[in-house]
């Protein structure tokens, strides 16, 4: 496994966890957006435009959440 294909697993990963305790606390959507922004540079850095630019988009939807949640 190269460091490339490791990020990608970790920021994956990260984002899944993130997405799964979302709605217990605002901190879990903001690690959403990062971990969102994670994937997509692992997936610019793989190569694949689109899957990168679908995780840009989640990253704006995400902050966008977090932004208007109660903290």
């Amino acid at each position: 496994m190269n460091l490339l294909t490791l990020f990608g697993f970790v920021a994956i990963g990260f984002t899944l966890v993130c997405y799964l305790l979302d709605e217990r606390a605002p901190a879990w959507t903001l690690g959403f957006a990062i971990g969102s922004l994670s994937s997509a540079i692992y997936g610019f850095l793989q190569g694949a435009w689109p899957f990168g630019i679908i995780e840009v988009i989640w990253t704006v939807v995400a902050l966008r959440r977090w932004s208007r949640s109660e903290r």
